[in-house]
């Protein structure tokens, strides 16, 4: 698995943001392109942020996870949950949703570069590859992007989908030939501290993910700053299932009675979007919202059936 070398010119150090401190890269293991192997450095902060196996780690202040304790996410049954409601219509199963497809249909065709934060198997990252010059995916999940990247480099991957209990069946996904695979990245990063220089993307997306945030509103502000000030889409898709599990009531964006966060979460998001709440500079000018249905499969009996609200903006 590789990282692509020329995707080092538009990082910048998570843990020295708000100031944009760029990175050097020492190499230990490439080919005539791409960096298998090697390190990010930050020359102010000092952090050391490695490339193993081709993926960069871009984690403020836990630059080099211990495997394994990244959350529920890391789990194998988890991370074969998420292929089935990524891929699962590639091979026309008739219980996965379109979602993928709906949320890529909000989406105009473009150039330069566009992020999906919150990738998890990449999906969404190579539907926006079809639309950009060149997508990156991020997710704070190695397991997860594990998975995107060898889909990535070999365009097919088996996996093993639990039917009941601890009877698994045996998937293949394939990549559409007609899906170029050549311009999409994927990088170990926290949405809430892109490690990205500002004005960069063209289009930026946040599907399914600001109500598993510890610092939603941190979440939103920085998709604004990677964002282009001019001549930029946003697409933002979330269920707002709230939970203090992931982040204290205080900091959600809706479903209290008061504060901040009182009413929905939809509706403050726009406000927030629109430059109401926050004093977001330049604002977004709304374009389109509705609805998606989302589906994630536990087992062959056990699904979970989603509404996730979308908004689609430009500025």
């Amino acid at each position: 698995m590789l990282m692509k070398s020329g995707i080092v010119d538009l990082l910048i150090c998570p843990a020295c943001l708000p100031e944009e401190v760029r990175l050097s890269l020492d190499v230990h293991e490439s080919d005539e392109v791409d960096v298998i192997g090697g390190e990010l450095r930050c020359g102010q902060c000092l952090t050391v942020y490695p490339i193993a196996g081709g993926i960069a780690i871009l984690r403020p202040h836990q630059p080099s996870p211990v495997p394994g304790t990244n959350s529920k996410y890391e789990e194998p049954e988890v991370v074969s949950s998420y292929l089935w409601s990524h891929y699962a219509d590639l091979w026309g199963d008739s219980e996965v949703t379109r979602a993928y497809p709906e949320w890529a249909e909000q989406i105009l065709p473009g150039t330069g570069f566009a992020v999906d934060t919150g990738c998890a198997v990449g999906r969404f990252t190579f539907e926006l590859n079809r639309k950009f010059d060149f997508a990156v995916g991020i997710d704070s999940s190695r397991s997860l992007l594990t998975q995107a990247r060898k889909l990535l480099l070999e365009r097919h991957l088996n996996f093993h989908l639990k039917q009941e209990g601890h009877v698994f069946e045996r998937r293949s996904i394939v990549l559409p030939e007609h899906w170029d695979t050549s311009r999409i990245e994927f990088i170990v990063a926290d949405a809430q501290a892109l490690p990205f220089r500002s004005n960069l993307f063209s289009c930026v997306a946040s599907l399914n993910l600001v109500d598993k945030l510890p610092k939603p509103l941190v979440h939103l502000r920085e998709l604004f700053r990677a964002a282009k000030v001019t001549e930029a889409q946003l697409l933002f898709s979330d269920p707002f299932s709230w939970s203090e599990a992931y982040a204290k009531a205080e900091d959600w964006l809706g479903g209290l009675d008061c504060g901040t966060g009182a009413g929905r979460g939809l509706d403050n998001v726009r406000a927030i979007l629109e430059g109401q709440i926050g004093a977001i500079s330049p604002p977004w000018t709304i374009e389109k919202g509705g609805e998606v249905w989302w589906k994630i499969r536990n087992h062959s009996n056990h699904f979970e059936l989603i509404r996730s609200c979308f908004i689609k903006a430009r500025r």
